[in-house]
């Protein structure tokens, strides 16, 4: 079972949600996907028992073989290789490890090395939850890479908690495909609706169900809610402003743990969640 959580953009409690609700459910993995920028563990606080590194292959040129056809320039829609006057010019960041150009070389000129583009990080919470994050180094283009690692890496897990890249990226596309259930998280302003509905489209695209939590309401306008009704979209949970839930999330403490009373409301999300699962199975 992945439950992947998402949002329309950054900022709105997607990791306020996806750690509680991971603390709250038993048996589960918790994983941040947000390679760019993650920051689950700054809540989970997981003791770090491993780190594997992450790589990407890009083509090398042996210029004795290569008779600048320009075939595999002409077939990498990412423009990470162009045959110039005297040479084939390769931008090895730009490289999607995807292998065409080796295969289109007519002249087998192509072979490839590998770079590091980040890690895995892996370990135990304070809570006993196991959890994994990835973290792309810093001038990396694309971290979808390190994302389908660590979903791979997972795969097995009865439930796990996805934490989403915010927006409509490849790399958020390629953190909630093949998820179960998702669940947006978005605030009741113009802002976060607006963003909202892109996530929305992009579900139903990708045909994978969905609801909402509308985090932070009472702060902003009824909008989500009519957009919500108008659309026809279930609104899973509310989580009230709080100034105190605001002063313990910039502590990097995940508010249940403070706050009994919402360890049972995001176990009944969860249980939500699950039967939504079942019910579309």
């Amino acid at each position: 079972m992945k439950i992947a959580i998402l949002s329309g953009k950054g900022g709105t409690g997607k990791t306020t949600v996806a750690s509680n609700l991971s603390i709250n459910i038993p048996g589960c993995i918790a994983i941040d996907t947000d390679v760019e920028e993650p920051n689950l563990h700054i809540f989970l606080k997981p003791e770090i028992e491993k780190n594997n590194i992450v790589t990407k292959e890009y083509p090398v040129i042996d210029s004795s073989k290569c008779n600048l056809c320009g075939k595999c320039g002409n077939f990498c829609r990412y423009n990470a290789i162009i045959p110039a006057k005297d040479q084939v010019v390769v931008f090895k960041e730009l490289c999607h490890d995807c292998g065409g150009c080796k295969i289109v070389c007519p002249k087998e000129a192509i072979s490839y090395k590998k770079r590091v583009i980040g890690s895995i990080y892996s370990g135990i919470s304070e809570c006993g939850i196991p959890v994994k994050y990835g973290e792309l180094n810093i001038g990396e283009i694309s971290g979808v890479k390190i994302i389908k690692d660590l979903k791979k890496s997972v795969e097995r897990e009865k439930i796990v908690i996805i934490d989403s890249p915010p927006g409509t990226s490849c790399s958020t596309v390629a953190a909630v495909e093949n998820s179960d259930y998702a669940i947006i998280v978005s605030e009741p302003t113009p802002f976060g609706v607006s963003d909202m509905k892109m996530v929305v489209e992009m579900l139903r695209e990708m045909k994978i169900p969905f609801g909402v939590v509308v985090n932070k309401s009472g702060i902003g306008d009824n909008e989500i809610y009519e957009y919500c009704n108008s659309e026809s979209l279930e609104i899973l949970l509310e989580i009230p402003y709080s100034e105190d839930v605001a002063r313990l999330y910039a502590s990097g403490t995940t508010f249940s743990i403070k706050f009994p009373k919402y360890e049972k409301i995001f176990y009944n999300l969860f249980q939500k969640v699950k039967s939504e699962i079942i019910k579309e199975a």
